[in-house]
């Protein structure tokens, strides 16, 4: 198969659905081979892969790491997208709540990056993307245990990318905005005015509307391409400007 991912295997956690899904589906398009940690990967289209996996035990994670480079022959590019949402202020979540979201969004990527660096350290392409967030560099409302999680994701991605550059693994992160996702769907759907819910959504970010799980993938896509062989420790933004511009009232 012909593209730039040719010959490449790929690994992506939370590949089922939402950004997970397009992603994949990308990568696959353009010439690898993919292989999807999830807890429910069973109706995935072909040629992608589906692996049960919980990233929040790390035997489950073993067990499908292992399997998915079983399959596929080795990994050479690992999308750490599988996580979990939260609302609310510091004083709204428990610990027990607190200690959750932690494990599946920052541990969770730990685990998987963890199990998969023997079989990363093997490629000559190898690279890590890590699906981070705008609530890292951006203060959002009601989001601070989801905020929390995800600078952590930031600061991790520097670090390991500063720790694996010996080993010519790369490790970068994406951040999307407020992406058109089954769980902004679900949290719609718990809104009291689902319709005025989705406008303020939209209305946050200066382009006016929620980012495409595909435009998200297409920038993880870059991020783990050959073609970005010079970019590693760095975060791209795909917020619909969200981050950087500071627009004045539209009158």
């Amino acid at each position: 198969m012909s593209g730039e991912f040719a010959g490449l295997k790929a690994l992506v956690t939370g590949g089922a659905s939402g950004i997970g899904l397009a992603t994949a589906r990308l990568l696959a398009a353009r010439g690898a081979r993919v292989a999807c940690l999830d807890l429910t990967p069973d109706e995935l289209p072909e040629p992608l892969v589906g692996i049960r996996a919980d990233v929040a035990d790390d035997v489950s994670v073993r067990a499908g790491v292992e399997e998915a480079a079983r399959v596929l022959d080795g990994i050479d590019v690992l999308i750490n997208n599988a996580g979990i949402g939260a609302q609310g202020t510091i004083e709204d979540n428990t610990d027990e709540e607190w200690h959750r979201v932690f494990d599946v969004n920052v541990v969770g990527m730990v685990r998987v990056t963890r199990a998969a660096l023997p079989h990363l350290r093997r490629s000559r392409q190898a690279s890590v993307v890590n699906t981070c967030s705008i609530a890292a560099t951006a203060g959002l409302p009601d989001r601070a245990l989801y905020s929390a999680t995800k600078g952590a994701v930031l600061a991790l991605t520097r670090a390991t990318a500063a720790d694996l550059v010996p080993d010519g693994i790369r490790v970068n992160c994406v951040n999307p905005g407020t992406a058109d996702t089954p769980w902004i769907g679900r949290l719609l759907d718990r809104a009291a005015d689902p319709d005025a819910e989705r406008a303020a959504l939209c209305a946050r970010q200066p382009m006016g509307r929620l980012v495409s799980a595909d435009e998200v993938a297409a920038a993880v896509a870059y991020l783990a391409s050959p073609s970005s062989g010079s970019t590693t420790g760095t975060d791209l933004a795909v917020d619909g400007g969200m981050e950087g511009l500071r627009l004045r009232p539209r009158a």
